[in-house]
């Protein structure tokens, strides 16, 4: 734990690694333990803590799992001016029902512009207190207010899990500033059946459902349809329908060598 230290040496530009999380009079050392292993989880570092109630506590180490080195190194203030002093852009969660509207962002605008922003500067995210958030000073000592758009019926979100919503967001806005474009797990080891491979194969099944007896190989009504849209949703790759025409391929075989045709009667 660092009391009051302000590093004024120059920082890291990578865009996480500028990114800080300030919590302002956090009443439950849980929480704070909460907020920690949501950093470390995300890949930030950065934990400011304003005024804690409770802090060092054995129940916020116990919550941070494998963060605790980041309550180690958590930097601890007595003001928010104190703790965003140096940033370039400051954002906070709030409720809309603010009597002079300010400019409010969704989490996922306040992870892009976070991420836009903290290579040229540090940034902060402000989160208030447990009870009642922060007060209308503090909310207007900030740049952008962020709403997270829970159910209205029960919208109090835990400090803890207010703090995993947007740091979520910082991390999937960094790593499509990184990747050049939306976040995608679409690889795969092989290459999608060509359209002209899956034809011979909706070929081939008609063939062996009918030699099986399953459908009227002349008249398979809305069956043939049905499975190719059904395989149309899957997308197999070329390995894949290699494994389905051989199993076809199999059942036909089986069918001519036993001499069977048709469903067996019941």
């Amino acid at each position: 734990m660092v009391k009051s230290s302000l590093d004024s040496s120059p920082r890291d530009t990578a865009p996480l690694d500028n990114i800080r999380v300030v919590l302002v009079n956090s009443a439950h050392p849980g929480n704070i333990g909460g907020a920690a292993r949501a950093l470390k989880n995300m890949g930030l570092s950065q934990l400011y803590l304003v005024a804690p109630r409770e802090f060092p506590a054995a129940n916020a180490i116990w919550r941070a799992a494998g963060a605790a080195d980041l309550l180690d190194q958590a930097v601890v203030v007595d003001t928010l001016e104190e703790a965003v002093a140096d940033c370039g852009l400051v954002m906070a969660t709030s409720a809309r029902e603010r009597r002079i509207p300010w400019p409010l962002l969704t989490p996922r605008e306040c992870g892009a512009r976070a991420v836009a922003e903290a290579p040229s500067h540090p940034v902060a995210l402000v989160f208030g207190r447990e009870d009642r958030g922060l007060t209308n000073e503090e909310l207007q000592a900030c740049n952008f207010h962020v709403h997270i758009p829970a159910n209205p019926d029960y919208s109090s979100l835990n400090l803890a899990t207010a703090v995993q919503v947007l740091v979520y967001e910082v991390r999937m806005a960094a790593l499509e500033a990184e990747q050049g474009g939306p976040v995608s797990y679409a690889d795969w080891d092989r290459p999608p059946a060509k359209a002209s491979d899956m034809e011979l194969y909706y070929e081939h099944l008609q063939a062996a459902l009918g030699e099986l007896g399953f459908i009227d190989a002349d008249n398979p009504r809305q069956t043939i349809t049905r499975l190719r849209r059904l395989f149309s949703r899957v997308r197999p790759d070329d390995m894949e329908l290699g494994i389905l025409r051989g199993w076809l391929t199999a059942t036909q075989n089986y069918i001519h060598r036993t001499g069977g045709k048709g469903r067996p009667d019941s």
